[in-house]
């Protein structure tokens, strides 16, 4: 995403295609893309990028949330989600995508209308597996007695931990991967962000990313800093190494514009974490030290992901 959409000015395509490029000689094999992402222009960076080493990737790609006339829209019509399909498998050079997302529930349409009409295009050999974007775990159950679900992508860091309030458990169940999306918590783990945004930077509205919420979550985040200087790693690489120790299932996806984060996060895979240090960094963060919400009140009301409890006060009052 961040090659094409909501973090502000993209880099130029070559560039892009020059970190994508790189990716792939580093051993990256999962590519993780939207039609949302620069409404279609992050599907066709990776078509041009990739097409070359497609049968060395998993490529996934998401429908049920579009650009329209410069807006976002979430539309989960079967005819609607079969479009997308079919502008993305030109957009990304392909005949088939590996892995193909509900981006976004649309709760105007019977989740089994939507899953269903995904379905077809398994059938008609578009897409290899299906999956889903910040749901709870009673959806995930309803989307899987329709069609087997492979992969639910849910915001999971150190900083974010609604996963572990069902559907991490409910991957576990079904043999569903939990694919990790902002898994440094967008810039907060590893302290590069500094409030001043750019123009289109997504993260201008979000409340954990404003004052005084800011200052406080970035204070928060150094907390790492000890671990970090102990084990000879960065935050980031602590951070996804963490991540990768909650269990097999899960699978961090960071995203970047930097080839030199690339290559730090990609030591992250392979630090490998020993008991200890993982509890450790298991009870550093405490979620409800983190101030602000994820998401503006309107983008909260539009995903069923589980919320994160508030914390109780002594008396038993929120």
């Amino acid at each position: 995403m961040n090659l094409s959409h909501a973090y502000g000015t993209p880099p130029p395509p070559e560039d892009g295609i020059r970190l994508l490029r790189r990716a792939v000689e580093l051993g990256v094999t999962l590519f993780d893309t939207a039609a949302l992402y620069g409404f279609g222009a992050n599907e066709e960076l990776v078509g041009r990028a990739l097409r070359a080493d497609r049968s060395r990737i998993v490529l996934a790609s998401k429908c049920g949330m579009t650009g329209v006339d410069g807006q976002r829209v979430i539309d989960g019509r079967p005819e609607t989600l079969k479009r997308t399909c079919d502008e993305g498998l030109r957009r990304l050079r392909t005949e088939v995508v590996d892995l193909y997302y509900l981006h976004r529930w649309d709760k105007r349409v019977p989740l089994a209308e939507s899953v269903g009409a995904m379905a077809e295009l398994v059938q008609e050999g578009k897409v290899r597996a299906l999956g889903l974007s910040e749901v709870s775990a009673a959806t995930l159950r309803g989307a899987h007695a329709v069609h087997p679900i492979a992969a639910v992508q849910s915001e999971y860091s150190l900083f974010t931990r609604n996963p572990e309030l069902g559907i991490l458990d409910a991957c576990r169940e079904l043999g569903v991967a939990l694919v990790a999306f902002s898994p440094l918590a967008r810039g907060l783990l590893p302290g590069n962000v500094t409030g001043a945004w750019a123009e289109g930077d997504i993260r201008a509205g979000m409340p954990r990313f404003n004052p005084p919420n800011l200052g406080e979550n970035l204070t928060l985040a150094r907390r790492l800093d000890e671990l970090a200087a102990e084990s000879g790693a960065t935050r980031a690489q602590l951070a996804l190494a963490w991540l990768l120790g909650r269990g097999r299932e899960v699978i961090p996806i960071p995203g970047t514009t930097s080839i030199a984060h690339l290559e730090e996060n990609l030591v992250g895979a392979s630090l490998g974490l020993n008991a200890e240090l993982q509890s450790r960094l298991d009870a550093l963060i405490d979620p409800h030290d983190v101030r602000g919400a994820r998401y503006p009140p309107a983008v909260e009301r539009e995903i069923d992901t589980e919320p994160w409890p508030e914390r109780e006060s002594p008396s038993g009052s929120a």
